[in-house]
C-alpha cells in the first residue's frame, strides 16, 4: 500500500515538473548522506575560489606602497590578464568536470564484478526508461523497501551487501591509476591555450593597454607592459592547473585543489615583499612572485593527479578533441555574452562620472564576490548530477538538483542579510567620500535583494552543466544577454545609477528564469520528469 501511494505521489509530481523544486523542502538543511556529500564538495570549492581574490588583495596592498602610478598600471594589466583567462578557463573547467565525472562513473560501473549481481543490475538500469525503473523497484523485496524508507537518497535502493561490495570495488578502483580520456584531453587543451595566451599577451601587450586607455605618453605604460609581459609567462600554469582542478572536481575531490591553491597563494604573499622591496624589482617582482606561485600550484596538482590517472593517453584515438571543442565554443559564447552585460553596465556607470563609477565598482565587487559561495554549491551539484546521469539514475539526479537549488536559496537569503548590513554599516571601508557613500546607499537594496536570485542562477549553471546541457546554457545566455543589453542602455539613460542596477537585476532574473524553465518544464535532459 505504501508503495502504491509513493508511486502515485511520484506520478503526480512528474505531471507537473515545476513542483519538483518544492519536493522534500523540509530536508534542505538535513545532514543526511546527500547533504554531507554536497558540503564535502562545496565548502572546499568555495574556499579555493575565495583564496585567490584574497591573495590578490594582499598582492595589491604591497604594490600600493610603490606609488599610485604603479598600482594603477598593475590594475589595468591584471584586468587584461583576467579577461583573457576568463574566456578560456570557464569553458575548459566546466566541461572537464562534467566529462571526467561521467567517465569515472562509467569506469566504476564497468569494473563491478558480475558475481554480486551489481554490474548486471546497473547495466539493466542504464537501458530502462524512468517508468520502467519505477516498476522494477516495486518488484524488489521488502528489504529494499525498508532501506528506501530509512534513506530517500537513491543509493539506498541496493541492499547492504551490494552497497558494501560496490564501495569496496570503488576503493580498489581509486587506488589504481586510471585512464580517463577527458582528463588527458583537458590537459592538452589547457597547455595549448596557455601557450597561445602567453604569445598573444606578450606580442599584443602595448595594443591591448592602448585599448584599455593607457596611451603612449602615459607614465603607466612602462610598468603596465612589464607586469603584463612577465605575468603572461604564467598563463600555461594557470590554464593547466585549472584544467586539473576540473579533473579533481569530476572526482568530487575539491580538497586537493584547495590545498594547492592555498600553498601557492601563501608563497606569493611571502615572495612579494622579497622581490618587490628587498630585491628592488618593483612591479616586475610582483609579477615574478605570482608566476612562481602559479607553477607551484601546477606542480602540486600534477603530483597528486599522477597518482590517480595516466596523464598521457596510450593512443591519440582516445582523445576527445571534437567533443571538447564543440561544447567549449558553446560555453565560450556563453561567457562572452555574460561578460558583455557586466562590462557594458560598468561602462554606462563610468559615463555618469567618477563618483558614480566609484560607487558602482564597490557595489559590483561585493555583488560578484558574494557569488563565490554559490559557485561552491554549483560545483557540488555539477559533479553529483553528472555521475547520476552517467548511471542513468534519474531519481538521484533529480534529488541532487533540487537539494542544491533549495540550499542555494537559503544561502542567498543569508547573503542578502549579511551583504545588506555589511554595506550599510561597513561602506566606509571602501571610501571616505560622502558623495560616493550616498550613491553606494542607493545600490545597497539591489545588491542585497538580488542575492537569492544570484545564488539560484549560479547553481542552475552547475545543474545544467552536470546534465551536459551545454547547448541550452549557451543559447539561453545569448538571448538573456540581448534582452539585458537593451535594458542596460534604456534604463541607464532614463534612470542613471539606479537604472543600471535595475537592468542588472533583470539580467540575473532572466538567468534564473532560464534555469527554472528548462528543468521546471521537463525539457531537454529533464524530459523524464514529465513521466
Amino acid at each position: 500500500m505504501a508503495d502504491d501511494d509513493s508511486l502515485q505521489k511520484a506520478d503526480r509530481k512528474c505531471k507537473i515538473p515545476l513542483s519538483v523544486f518544492f519536493s522534500d523542502v523540509r530536508h534542505v538543511v538535513k545532514m543526511d548522506e546527500l547533504g554531507l556529500e554536497v558540503l564535502r564538495i562545496a565548502v572546499p570549492a568555495a574556499m579555493a575560489l575565495a583564496a585567490d581574490p584574497i591573495a590578490s588583495l594582499i598582492d595589491t596592498a604591497f604594490i600600493g606602497h610603490l606609488g599610485p602610478v604603479e598600482i594603477a598600471a598593475v590594475g589595468v594589466s591584471i584586468a587584461i590578464f583576467n579577461q583573457a583567462s576568463k574566456v578560456t578557463i570557464f569553458p575548459l573547467v566546466s566541461i572537464t568536470t562534467s566529462f571526467v565525472a561521467e567517465e569515472d562513473t562509467v569506469q566504476r560501473i564497468s569494473s563491478e564484478t558480475p558475481e554480486n549481481g551489481s554490474a548486471k543490475t546497473i547495466e539493466t538500469k542504464r537501458e530502462l526508461q524512468p517508468e520502467d525503473v519505477k516498476l522494477e523497484n516495486m518488484e524488489k523485496g521488502s528489504s529494499t523497501v525498508k532501506n528506501e524508507k530509512k534513506d530517500p537518497y537513491p543509493e539506498a535502493e541496493n541492499d547492504s551487501t551490494t552497497c558494501k561490495s560496490q564501495k569496496d570495488e570503488m576503493k580498489q578502483l581509486h587506488k589504481e591509476r586510471r585512464h580517463i580520456p577527458s582528463a588527458s584531453t583537458a590537459l592538452i587543451v589547457g597547455a595549448v591555450l596557455g601557450l597561445m595566451q602567453t604569445i598573444v599577451l606578450i606580442f599584443a601587450a602595448k595594443p591591448l593597454l592602448h585599448i584599455m586607455g593607457v596611451k603612449s605618453d602615459s607614465p603607466m605604460l612602462s610598468p603596465a607592459k612589464k607586469y603584463l609581459t612577465l605575468r603572461s609567462f604564467g598563463s600555461p600554469a594557470v590554464l593547466l592547473s585549472l584544467a586539473m582542478q576540473g579533473v579533481f572536481r569530476g572526482f568530487k575531490d575539491t580538497k586537493t585543489p584547495l590545498y594547492a591553491t592555498v600553498a601557492g597563494d601563501l608563497t606569493n604573499i611571502v615572495l612579494d615583499p622579497l622581490f618587490i622591496f628587498s630585491l628592488r624589482l618593483g612591479v616586475s617582482g610582483a609579477a615574478i612572485a605570482h608566476v612562481v606561485s602559479q607553477y607551484l600550484i601546477l606542480a602540486i596538482l600534477c603530483w597528486r593527479l599522477m597518482k590517480k590517472v595516466v596523464l598521457l593517453p596510450p593512443n591519440r584515438k582516445h582523445l576527445q578533441f571534437n567533443r571538447f571543442l564543440k561544447n567549449g565554443f558553446l560555453l565560450l559564447a556563453r561567457v562572452i555574452a555574460a561578460t558583455i552585460c557586466v562590462t557594458l553596465a560598468a561602462s554606462r556607470a563610468a559615463r555618469l562620472g567618477p563618483t558614480s563609477m566609484a560607487a558602482f565598482q564597490v557595489c559590483l565587487q561585493v555583488w560578484l564576490t558574494s557569488s563565490l559561495l554559490a559557485d561552491g554549491l554549483a560545483v557540488a551539484g555539477q559533479a553529483i548530477i553528472a555521475c547520476a546521469f552517467a548511471e542513468k539514475d534519474y531519481q538521484k539526479a533529480t534529488i541532487a538538483a533540487t537539494r542544491v537549488l533549495q540550499m542555494s536559496f537559503v544561502l542567498g537569503l543569508g547573503l542578502a542579510l549579511v551583504v545588506g548590513l555589511g554595506l550599510r554599516f561597513g561602506d566606509v571601508i571602501f571610501s571616505k567620500d560622502t558623495n560616493v557613500l550616498n550613491i553606494i546607499g542607493l545600490g545597497i537594496p539591489f545588491v542585497a535583494a538580488t542575492q537569492p536570485i544570484n545564488s539560484i542562477a549560479f547553481v542552475f549553471d552547475g545543474v545544467n552543466f552536470g546534465a551536459s546541457d551545454f547547448t541550452y546554457s549557451a543559447y539561453s545566455m545569448v538571448l538573456v544577454a540581448v534582452a539585458s543589453i537593451a535594458a542596460i542602455f534604456l534604463l541607464s539613460k532614463t534612470s542613471g545609477f539606479i537604472g543600471i542596477w535595475v537592468a542588472l537585476t533583470i539580467f540575473m532574473g532572466l538567468r534564473m528564469f532560464a534555469g527554472v524553465w528548462r528543468m521546471g518544464t521537463g525539457t531537454g535532459p529533464w524530459r523524464f520528469l514529465r513521466g
